[in-house]
């Protein structure tokens, strides 16, 4: 009976480590995402104040992701 708890036990942790990793990869690229929209924006002549009002955000937090892309 034991054995067969870990074994279950064993297929959930796998599960769980690869749907964390897919949602990871997943929240990568949505990041990268959004740096390139911003980059985007910024070529086209927004101010970081101007993309911070649109997304919510406060200028100087788009100002580091930019920076830090």
């Amino acid at each position: 009976m034991a054995k067969d708890a870990k074994q279950k036990a064993r297929t959930e942790l796998r599960a769980a480590q690869a749907a964390f990793e897919r949602a990871e990869m997943q929240r990568e690229k949505a990041g990268s995402a959004r740096r390139k929209s911003f980059e985007r924006a910024q070529k086209a002549g927004m101010t970081l104040r101007e993309i911070g009002e649109i997304v919510g955000l406060h200028h100087t937090r788009v100002g580091e992701i930019l920076r830090l892309g």
